[in-house]
């Protein structure tokens, strides 16, 4: 690709395509070339003036290479990136707010007053009716004010006022709506399906298979605690599926052959196999923004608070400006009174503060699900950490197979790597991969493989009942039993490792040693919680009472609970609320899902499984603990915005009040200040709370100022 360099510094470069602009496709397709490189750390690209700022953590000629080899023709870009990009909702709502300051400066210029006056006239009719039709829903709202207030300005013959007012109640709807559409499609995008491989059924079995190969006619296998990646009919199995991240229901919905499953849905219990209807998730995107937009979890308590005070607060203004006309019979002190209201400003600032808190949040690779969740993480004072894939690294790796049989180590892990690469957990990926790297084939050996969540795994080998899990699973609820010339060997397993158990007929088999090392930020991250203000730190694990205080101790957390079920996290969410708490729970696993769930605000790591990200209400992308208190230091400084926006709209707008009615200030005036004041507080609400921060993409890695310097 032919390219002109209009700016560089160190590791940033502004480039120019030989081009006057760029269709919005075009803009979005070389956006997503330069982000799939990993030496490219950011870039924007600017489709009106065909150029792309690129911060890059390579050699410059490196980056001029990558550059270079870009083509459009040979880019391959999946549907989604296209489906979901804001690029031409931005660049919609920059033409209209334009458009509506050329249209209103220019008609004072070019138009003779009288048209001008008709125009105004005009106008001023559908700023009534819309007064009108919240009469007509019995409710006394904002836009009565403001049709009364135009209507007054008109009817005094102060057209210039009313049409400043409606110019400024237009880009105040304006900015509103663009910035909730902008954080709306923000969060459905982080939300968005990113299925990379499925499991397919051939006839020679089921093959892994990558979802962009995947066509309409195909049958793919979904199993517990898996994403459903398309659209499509199951044609055999059983499962309980999860669909709130589409319908909103709390309650999994039963699923069995010939009922229809979404995209994006989740498998809770059971599996199926599904017959493909629509490949690429098409129209997840919208459902999902849709969704979004309907849910009432968009709104905090402070929010919605707010907004209803300011509908309680219209009859109060409307019989202030009855009462001055009453009293000194003079229309301009009334008027005075009616451009004044604090509906405006509440209505307009409160959302514009938590879509702005959920934007900058998605920016340290936090995705928050609605503003009553940051609220709920500004007021916890109990935090509750799963340990396996949370308190410790997302990658645990596998140390070494215990043989005890006549079977080798390497044909054992090659078995146990064929039942556990079909389930969402961590610990099953350190098995499957700890298999590859030692270059062993584990084709399906077995039968029907059934997943007990917080267990283990239960299937058939050669007509052998195997079972792979826990010690609670292997030896308390299976019985399995240990050989007598083994159970030497059995008591030297080293603690310091956890251990799964891998068992046939009865008769213990294998002991996988899996080294799963507590994250090097945990420590840290759980002394900065304290002194964010929680009272209790909590780690809670399925492992055992020795490995639990080991991790414990070195995190610094001195209440933890081993050797716990899913049942008893959730049990214990349920008392601390019940003690007067407001509890958050991080988990990553199937087994975290009951809790994460009962928890006032629920977050998953972005590693764990599906299940886990769809229940939770705020998903960390990074691989960072250090996001939790990034979430939390968001949260406390978005309730002390609410809060000032609320003692500003308020004074403020009672002095002008009091101002017009002593006729100190004229109805012009007490308009520009109070639409002036509107937009003003609701532009500084869109503004970043932690705007000195320097800011992680999600992969933790530090981004030095990248957004000060305007990328």
């Amino acid at each position: 690709m032919k390219f002109a360099i209009r700016h560089e510094i160190k590791n940033r470069i502004r480039i120019h395509l030989l081009t006057k602009r760029l269709t919005f496709q075009e803009a979005d397709t070389l956006e997503y070339y330069l982000r799939s490189f990993a030496e490219v750390s950011a870039v924007r690209v600017y489709e009106r003036t065909a150029d792309a700022a690129i911060c890059f953590t390579c050699d410059r000629s490196r980056m001029i290479e990558i550059v270079r080899d870009f083509s459009f023709e040979d880019t391959q870009v999946p549907d989604r990136v296209f489906e979901s990009s804001g690029r031409e909702l931005a660049a919609k709502y920059y033409d209209k707010l334009v458009t509506a300051v050329i249209l209103h400066y220019g008609k004072r210029f070019f138009l003779p007053f009288y048209i001008r006056r008709i125009l105004d006239i005009f106008n001023m009719f559908r700023f009534i009716l819309r007064g009108l039709k919240t009469l007509k829903n019995r409710k006394l709202q904002v836009e009565l004010l403001d049709g009364a207030a135009i209507t007054a300005a008109v009817l005094t013959g102060d057209y210039n006022t009313a049409s400043s007012v409606m110019f400024l109640l237009k880009i105040g709807d304006t900015l509103e709506e663009w910035t909730h559409k902008r954080s709306v499609d923000d969060l459905a995008r982080r939300m968005s399906l990113n299925v990379d491989q499925v499991w397919l059924c051939t006839d020679s079995g089921e093959v892994l298979t990558g979802s962009s190969q995947i066509v309409c006619g195909d049958r793919i296998v979904v199993r517990m605690g898996n994403v459903i990646p398309f659209d499509g009919e199951v044609v055999s199995g059983e499962a309980m599926v999860n669909q709130s991240s589409m319908t909103g229901e709390p309650v999994a919905v039963h699923k069995a052959c010939g009922t229809a499953v979404f995209a994006g849905t989740v498998v809770e219990d059971g599996d199926l196999t599904i017959r493909v209807t629509r490949a690429g998730g098409c129209g997840r995107y919208d459902r999902i923004v849709k969704m979004i937009e309907e849910s009432e979890k968009l709104k905090s308590s402070l929010e919605s608070k707010a907004e209803r005070l300011a509908d309680r607060l219209v009859p109060y203004t409307l019989l202030a400006a009855g009462l001055t006309w009453a009293i000194s019979r003079n229309v301009t002190k009334a008027v005075s009174v009616l451009m004044v209201d604090y509906s405006c400003a509440l209505k307009m600032a409160m959302p514009l503060s938590v879509l702005s808190a959920i934007r900058e949040a998605s920016e340290y690779g936090i995705t928050v699900k609605g503003g009553k969740f940051l609220e709920a993480v500004a007021d916890a004072d109990t935090i509750i950490f799963d340990k396996t894939g949370t308190i410790t690294k997302a990658q645990p790796t596998v140390v070494r197979v215990v043989s005890f049989c006549d079977e080798t180590e390497d044909e054992l892990l090659r078995q146990a790597a064929c039942l556990e690469e079909h389930f969402p957990h961590s610990v099953a990926r350190a098995v499957v991969d700890h298999a590859s790297e030692k270059g062993l084939l584990h084709e399906e050996l077995h039968t029907n493989v059934e997943y007990l969540v917080a267990h283990g795994i239960v299937s058939k080998i050669d007509g052998e009942r195997v079972i792979i899990g826990s010690y609670h699973f292997i030896f308390e609820d299976e019985h399995t039993v240990i050989p007598d010339d083994k159970k030497e060997q059995f008591d030297a397993l080293p603690d310091e490792y956890s251990h799964l158990y891998f068992a046939k007929n009865g008769k213990i088999a294998a002991c996988i040693l899996i080294e799963d090392p507590m994250r090097k930020e945990t420590r840290e991250v759980v002394a900065l919680l304290r002194k964010q203000g929680f009272e209790h730190i909590v780690m809670m694990t399925g492992d055992s009472e020795k490995t639990a205080a080991r991790i414990a101790a070195e995190a610094g957390i001195t209440e933890f609970y081993a050797e716990v079920l899913p049942e008893d996290k959730a049990k214990y969410v349920e008392k601390a609320k019940a003690e007067g708490h407001h509890v958050i729970m991080v988990g990553d696993g199937i087994n975290d899902s009951p809790a994460l769930s009962a928890a006032d605000a629920g977050i998953a790591i972005s590693d764990g499984a599906e299940i886990a990200r769809q229940i939770a209400d705020i998903t960390i992308g990074s691989d960072s603990l250090y996001s939790i208190v990034i979430l939390k230091k968001i949260s406390t400084l978005l309730m002390k915005r609410i809060r000032f926006n609320y003692r500003t709209i308020v004074s403020f707008n009672t002095a002008l009040i009091a101002l017009g009615i002593a006729g100190v200030m004229p109805p012009a005036t007490s308009a520009m200040l109070h639409n002036g004041s509107t937009v003003a507080l609701g532009l500084k609400s869109m503004t970043d709370l932690m705007p000195d921060k320097r800011k992680e993409d999600r992969s933790g890695q530090k981004k030095e100022a990248i957004y000060e310097s305007g990328l």
